[in-house]
């Protein structure tokens, strides 16, 4: 299964050149952005860790044994990248314990940085933001055309895909959410049940999303969508007061697309019916949503790029450096601007 498959159409035309992204770790660096006060004392302890392909779950389970706990008192806000330098927070339940020595979890993947008590633990999705340096080497490209396509995307966004990693190698997460969901059954496992889950869930919002694009509605309002604000999770309805809302303009209000669950959508109109027939025909994963006790939510349809700034390191790197709202991929505004390539065992280089 192809990336357009899993994603969609670009939103600013083909892509304007070909570069390598994680040629090493530190050509994709995340910067996890908490913005909560710790307090400095209570049963809880964070710790700020810095991680080099390692992913979130893995550093998890190496904090937990070192502190000699179990693995389900270890919290994180998100998931990082394996192949990639990402600083994040966890934290540790330790109720009337002292800190204790998590010299074991350290190596050359894993450092932690600094630590401080809290008197709760670390909730998913309590970042405020994430953000990224990415290098894109080996860059063949016209820097004319790549600063006018970034300008564009700094003014507009892009398309708020959820990148191809959430569908695992060649969309296999995607091909094991179908099986589950044609057999009506679902995974034992809570961590796999999870993963598949919310594949089926980003696929649909994908496909929706690509509709839209296709369209060249994903950017403005219409009647009968449902709108939300960048950092928030709550939305209302759009009548023709709301789509002309000078905050859309400033990318503060988006129209948004459904993460499948149960209860009725309350979209109306056109919305609606796009959402309802792209539903109906992937009606086995959308039931299989609803089977599985998963609420109607929303996200929106176009990614604003925060702080987005790039310079030339070398004549054929491009450094990006940008902000996003927890959930969202990086990916998804590199692929509006080049093709990724890879190096073959005979060293050559391979459109992916």
């Amino acid at each position: 299964m192809n990336e357009f498959d899993l994603l969609g159409p670009l939103a600013y035309g083909e892509a304007l050149g070909t570069a390598v992204l994680k040629a090493t770790a530190e050509d994709f660096q995340v910067d996890e952005v908490l913005d909560i006060p710790l307090s400095g004392d209570g049963e809880h302890l964070w710790l700020w860790v810095e991680k080099r392909g390692l992913n979130t779950e893995e550093a998890a389970r190496r904090l937990a044994k070192a502190a000699g706990v179990p693995l389900r008192t270890v919290s994180y806000a998100g998931l990082k990248d394996r192949q990639a330098l990402t600083r994040q927070w966890f934290s540790v339940q330790l109720p009337g314990k002292a800190d204790p020595d998590l010299s074991g979890a350290e190596n050359d993947t894993l450092k932690i940085l600094k630590t401080s008590r809290h008197k709760r633990k670390l909730q998913r999705g309590a970042h405020a933001a994430n953000g990224f340096t990415l290098r894109l080497t080996q860059l063949n490209a016209d820097k004319d055309a790549l600063e006018q396509r970034l300008q564009l995307i700094a003014k507009q966004g892009v398309p708020n895909y959820f990148g191809s990693q959430r569908f695992g190698w060649q969309g296999g997460n995607l091909g094991e959410a179908r099986d589950y969901a044609a057999r009506k059954a679902l995974p034992e496992q809570r961590n796999v049940r999870s993963r598949l889950l919310s594949t089926a869930r980003s696929y649909l919002f994908n496909q929706v999303l690509a509709a839209r694009v296709a369209d060249g509605s994903w950017q403005r309002a219409q009647v009968g969508d449902l709108l939300a604000f960048t950092d928030s999770r709550s939305f209302f309805p759009a009548g023709e007061a709301e789509c002309s809302d000078p905050r859309l303009a400033i990318l503060d209000l988006h129209p948004t697309g459904p993460q499948w669950g149960e209860g009725e959508s309350p979209t109306t109109g056109a919305t609606h019916a796009l959402e309802q027939s792209i539903a109906e025909r992937e009606a086995d994963l959308r039931d299989w949503l609803v089977r599985a006790g998963m609420s109607h939510e929303r996200r929106i349809l176009r990614l604003p790029i925060g702080r987005l700034t790039w310079h030339y390191p070398q004549p054929d790197i491009l450094q990006l450096e940008f902000v996003l709202p927890p959930g969202c991929f990086a990916t998804v505004l590199v692929r509006e601007l080049v093709d990724l390539v890879t190096l073959d065992q005979a060293g050559t280089l391979c459109v992916f």
